[in-house]
């Protein structure tokens, strides 16, 4: 376990963690963090989605077990929603991103590249499942949905003009294109791509490291609240679930391994971009990020 927090799991938080202090000590700005974020965001992000959506072999998954996880995070999102907009009054959308906090992990950033240094490759590959599903339906779901809800009232021509022109969108759009057709992707253009896509997890980690760094850690009921769903009732739904459908020891345990890890960080990218507050969001991300080190590297 130690040699697993110390060697795999750290590393990768790292960024995170760097990020974080020269924010505090004012060595990097939020401003520049969010110049690396986008830069991250346009090109590097896209970069690293598209030949992992292109270059997925389907016949591999375990379905029943990607429905479960869907299922667990359907059901625990609709619970979150509603703690967060009833029991504490929280705006629409921020009760709508801080339900996305407790079901969608940091799965591309952050469990895949743990997972691969756990397992290898292919070990690894119920994580790769779960961050094909999160990076082609999940991620994309919460995008458009959030743009929706943010921009009520606006028609649905300028609503359906950012989706369409939103890179990561774009990047998992064409990816579903070349794989369900199965074309070839010339290999100078996947060398490229991986050299710009390795780059994609340190640098958004490290810019929100930053970024987060400016947001004030003293937890609340609320903050308490959603990230033990987090990191509590969501891993022990999915194991149910998954159980449940008989899904391989493997699945079973990587799923879990999965739940039990930190919030992503697209909801606070995504209430950063639609100017939803952002008090209570931030410190999930952190606290959820510094309580999973000991719980994944248990789990691993």
């Amino acid at each position: 376990m130690l040699q697993i927090l110390t060697h795999d799991i750290l590393p990768v938080f790292s960024m995170l963690a760097l990020g974080f202090l020269l924010g505090r000590t004012a060595k990097v700005s939020r401003e520049e963090a969010g110049a690396v974020n986008r830069v991250a965001f346009l090109i590097l992000q896209p970069a690293l989605i598209f030949p992992l959506i292109s270059a997925l072999d389907w016949s591999a998954f375990r379905f029943e077990a990607l429905a479960a996880y869907a299922g667990a995070q359907v059901l625990l999102f609709g619970l979150a929603f509603t703690v967060c907009r009833v029991l504490f009054k929280r705006e629409l959308l921020e009760a709508w991103l801080l339900a996305m906090a407790v079901i969608f992990v940091n799965t591309l950033l952050y469990i895949w590249p743990i997972s691969f240094l756990i397992y290898g490759e292919a070990a690894a590959l119920p994580v790769t499942a779960i961050v094909a599903w999160d990076s082609a339906i999940s991620f994309a779901f919460f995008i458009v949905t959030t743009d929706l809800m943010a921009n009520r009232g606006g028609g649905p021509g300028p609503a359906m003009k950012r989706i369409v022109s939103n890179p990561v969108l774009i990047a998992i759009a064409l990816g579903l294109v070349v794989n369900l057709l199965g074309l070839t992707v010339p290999e100078p253009v996947l060398t490229a791509m991986g050299f710009a896509g390795a780059g994609a997890a340190p640098l958004t980690l490290f810019a929100l490291g930053v970024i987060l760094s400016s947001h004030a850690l003293m937890p609340t009921r609320l903050i308490g609240t959603v990230a033990m769903l987090k990191l509590l009732a969501f891993p022990a739904l999915v194991a149910g679930t998954v159980w449940l459908v008989a899904a391989p020891t493997d699945w079973q345990t990587l799923f879990t391994l999965t739940a039990a890890g930190p919030s992503g960080a697209m909801a606070f990218s995504l209430a950063l971009l639609y100017r939803v507050r952002t008090d209570s969001i931030a410190p999930v991300i952190i606290w959820t990020s510094l309580l999973s080190l000991l719980s994944l590297a248990w789990l691993a």
